[in-house]
């Protein structure tokens, strides 16, 4: 925990064993289908603009600085590409090893650096919606608008919530 603190400058904290990165309104997370956060950070990285990214099996976690919330039809095309804006309070579990595996199943694409300064979130949001169209339907919409249906996060197919 403290080489978070120390060596990256992030301000996490200690819950269960475990190390967690709170969502503050100075710092946040883009979750993102990790066929298209490659393409983000590929992206990101050619204009300079790249900054931590965490894995796990089949999403990844940008760290962003808010700059503004998504909302009305941004926010249904973000939740149409399966991407995810986890609100102020919420937390990122780190993982405790910085190797590739971890007892969390996650590791870092990209470390973050100290002194890194982190993509604006409406950047990271721009790149996610310009590097591809979306690749699977919406549970809205398989489900008549009537909401029954959630697609499981690979967008596999959908399953009862």
């Amino acid at each position: 925990m403290r080489c978070y603190q120390r060596e990256f400058g992030l301000p996490v904290r200690e819950r269960g064993g475990f190390v967690m990165l709170p969502i503050t309104a100075n710092l946040c997370v883009v979750h993102l289908p990790s066929a298209r956060a490659e393409k983000v950070l590929a992206a990101m990285r050619a204009s300079a603009e790249d900054g931590p990214v965490l894995a796990r099996h089949i999403r990844w976690s940008v760290l962003a600085t808010p700059d503004e919330r998504p909302a009305g039809p941004l926010a249904d095309e973000l939740a149409g590409l399966d991407v995810d804006v986890p609100g102020v309070g919420s937390a990122v579990m780190l993982p405790t090893s910085l190797g590739k595996w971890s007892r969390e199943g996650c590791y870092w694409v990209r470390f973050p650096q100290l002194g890194d300064a982190l993509p604006a979130l409406s950047a990271v949001l721009r790149t996610a919606i310009e590097v591809g169209p979306q690749r699977f339907s919406t549970a809205l919409s398989e489900s008549g608008e009537r909401g029954k249906f959630r697609y499981e996060r690979d967008g596999v197919g959908p399953r009862w919530p």
